[in-house]
């Protein structure tokens, strides 16, 4: 395909995505099986026009005066890509497939007639209007910082498997796709993301994935992950396990000793985890599938609890930025709900002296701080450590540090430390529990 067919191709896809509802990931599939002629980097390119659109979609209809799926294609194009606007009228005069020749006003927007700065501050940072005063209030004069910061292309972070491989003998066997070491995590390895046509490698074929000596973990979540601090010989529950990533991590931190109990009341979430385990040489794991009465027999016994709980998502607003347009009040409030649920559920399972660790991958107050505290109010055999501490600890001095409101709660954010958002507290119970 020609330039001007890859563009046509963008925008039925946005457009599908934009008066459908479509999940970007479902779009892209149903057109590359509609169009089976279009070549690996066809599809390719078209899925990297269209999500460079919805990552900025706010400001590229602000900037072009316009939010279909053709002007918001037109503005990656101009604004992200850097194209040459007369490069493209000749693309789309050579190419049969290409859309309706550029009008004058296309024209005119692409070439700056609109100047960002003039923008309100929920454009300029590219998050829904509906929520950016409580985005505002979170981040203060870091907000359009912290918007902006979650537009680029998010790099693809690796986690060494410590029970298979050492970092160092990893970098090498991975040395051709430009690997490199984590700024943060001492275990990370990272790809960095690309421009217009780049793409990242898949490395799920690559030996080092296949035999489990790396896992696709971004560093954010490697460095809550080791926060936990799980310790050989433990017991520890990872109460909202999904595919078993971090179950992964605490489980190489064990180095076998103790056991591990992931569950989900999800069975098709957490279904991967049986695989992942057994490519990653962990032997340390039982999976509890729900109800979650299954669980009744672990109450009380628990050295430490994970909750990575159900959440906007909109941490990973780079990796799914589909996700932060059809975010609704309705839906936000129903993950708060679900928080608020699986709080009070694994709290239980903590044994006197032991600790609770809330994980979320959310950048809003109201799912992070506002539900610790909530559940401090009314749970008083619980108390809140410091996570930074830890951090220094684990992670280092020096070194970029999250962003947090309190000084005990850490939030990791892609402007502070490069990484997803996550939201990071940690909670002992007292030794004389009252609740």
């Amino acid at each position: 395909m020609k330039l001007g067919g890859r563009i046509q191709g963008a925008i039925e896809v946005l457009d599908d995505i934009i008066s459908r509802h479509t999940p970007a990931t479902n779009a892209l599939r149903d057109w590359g099986k509609a169009h089976r002629f279009a070549g690996s980097k066809d599809r390719a390119a078209i899925g990297a026009l269209v999500l460079d659109a919805l990552r900025r979609k706010s400001s590229l209809a602000w900037r072009m005066d316009d939010d279909s799926a053709r002007g918001l294609t037109l503005g990656v194009l101009a604004f992200v890509w850097s194209e040459d606007v007369k490069t493209l009228k000749a693309a789309f005069e050579d190419d049969t497939h290409s859309p309706e020749p550029l009008s004058a006003d296309e024209i005119k927007f692409m070439e700056g007639a609109k100047d960002l700065q003039s923008a309100p501050d929920w454009i300029k940072a590219d998050v829904p209007e509906w929520i950016w005063p409580s985005f505002e209030n979170n981040y203060g004069e870091d907000a359009i910082l912290e918007g902006r910061a979650l537009l680029e292309r998010p790099p693809l972070d690796l986690r060494v498997n410590s029970l298979k491989a050492e970092r160092s003998a990893v970098l090498k066997s991975l040395e051709q796709f430009g690997v490199e070491p984590t700024p943060l995590s001492p275990l990370g390895l990272r790809i960095k993301a690309g421009t217009s046509l780049d793409r990242l490698p898949n490395i799920q074929l690559e030996p080092a994935y296949l035999t489990g000596e790396v896992e696709i973990q971004d560093e954010g979540s490697q460095i809550v992950s080791l926060l936990v601090e799980a310790k050989p010989g433990e017991r520890i529950l990872d109460y909202c396990a999904g595919g078993g990533g971090k179950t992964l991590a605490l489980a190489s931190q064990m180095q076998g000793q103790g056991t591990i109990y992931a569950y989900d009341i999800d069975k098709r979430r957490l279904a991967p985890t049986y695989a992942r385990c057994l490519r990653a040489g962990v032997k340390n794991v039982e999976i509890f599938q729900p109800p979650m009465t299954s669980l009744n027999g672990l109450k009380g016994k628990m050295d430490r609890v994970l909750i990575d709980a159900p959440c906007s998502g909109s941490g990973t607003w780079r990796r799914k930025p589909d996700a932060k347009w059809r975010l609704s009040e309705e839906t936000l409030l129903l993950r708060l709900k679900e928080q608020q649920t699986v709080l009070a559920q694994a709290k239980d399972f903590v044994k006197p002296g032991g600790f609770l660790f809330y994980v979320t991958c959310s950048m809003f107050a109201e799912e992070n701080e506002g539900q610790i505290y909530k559940f401090l109010e009314t749970n008083s055999g619980y108390e809140l450590l410091s996570a930074g501490e830890s951090f220094e600890e684990i992670i280092g001095d020096g070194k970029a540090k999250p962003w947090s409101e309190d000084g005990c709660t850490l939030t990791l954010t892609p402007h502070a430390t490069q990484t997803d958002g996550f939201f990071f507290a940690v909670m002992q119970r007292k030794s004389e529990s009252t609740s």
